[in-house]
């Protein structure tokens, strides 16, 4: 007659003994599940026919991180934008973004994080800031970039560097595409029934941060993003302070965000560009329908 009662306290207990063991899994592996560098390069600018010089900073001792400065098409440029990119890949895989983007009147620098591409190290959450704080700093101490023309942008994971930046240096504006509120929320999107949010190291505490941004934002979304729900996206937006935009993609997912919406997207980064200058700087020359 006891045996039911038994029964369930056993499966109770095996229920949670390998809830417990695939909680400690996945923290074990939890930079594995994060970062997702690949090394060397495919391609180049040169390959590509964008004028572009080689750059290697030097994040900390023992870490060289490496980055393509790319000019613009006509020049002086009217602003810079220092691009923070996502969690997979390397700088070659954004080059077509600034194929489609020649027309900004804006100069780039891509950089990798430690571990990607041809960067020295292993990627960590402190790690990624040290690397973008390096790459802020090579613009406007060794370039002489005003910070006033210059426009961080991250997309995906590079949402949360670029934050970070935002938040300790000076820029003209912030755009930052497919933003997530933070690790813990994207591991309990992606495993619901895990305490995983409860036992993660890495933070990248994005919805934290962005109400202490004090410059305009663009925030852009695929309205089908497959890997950060739209609704934490939307979070981000809420959460920052204005002067603030929204862009929706109707139909775009993750990664062709920029592809899916290529003229509504390279229309309003020109708009908020020029917005976003000295009122007495160059304004962005694409000429392009408002959306």
């Amino acid at each position: 007659m006891t045996r039911g009662p038994a029964l369930l306290k056993s499966v109770v207990r095996i229920a949670l003994v390998a809830l417990i063991g695939a909680t400690l899994l996945l923290v074990f592996l939890e930079k594995q599940l994060i970062y997702y560098p690949e090394p060397g390069l495919d391609v180049t600018p040169e390959a590509l026919g964008l004028p572009f010089e080689e750059v290697l900073l030097d994040a900390e001792p023992g870490v060289k991180v490496h980055a393509w400065f790319i000019r613009a098409a006509k020049q002086p440029a009217a602003a810079t934008i220092l691009f923070s990119h996502g969690n997979a890949g390397n700088i070659a895989d954004r080059l077509d973004r600034v194929l489609r983007w020649r027309g900004l009147d804006a100069d780039f620098l891509l950089y990798d994080y430690r571990g990607y591409g041809r960067s020295t190290g292993h990627p960590d959450e402190e790690g990624t800031y040290l690397d973008g704080r390096a790459a802020y700093d090579y613009l406007v101490k060794s370039r002489g970039v005003d910070p006033k023309h210059l426009i961080l942008m991250g997309e995906s994971l590079g949402c949360a560097i670029a934050i970070q930046l935002a938040i300790e240096r000076p820029a003209g504006g912030l755009v930052i595409e497919a933003p997530f509120a933070s690790i813990a929320h994207m591991a309990n999107a992606i495993y619901p029934f895990l305490p995983l949010g409860l036992f993660i190291r890495t933070r990248y505490l994005n919805i934290e941060k962005v109400p202490r941004l004090r410059m305009p934002v663009l925030v852009v979304q695929g309205t089908e993003d497959e890997v950060i729900p739209v609704e934490q996206g939307k979070m981000v937006f809420d959460a920052t302070p204005p002067p603030r935009r929204y862009l929706a993609i109707d139909g775009a997912h993750h990664n062709d965000v920029y592809v899916i919406g290529a003229e509504r997207y390279r229309a309003a980064l020109s708009d908020f560009i020029a917005s976003s200058l000295p009122p007495n700087a160059a304004p962005a020359l694409v000429e392009i329908s408002k959306p």
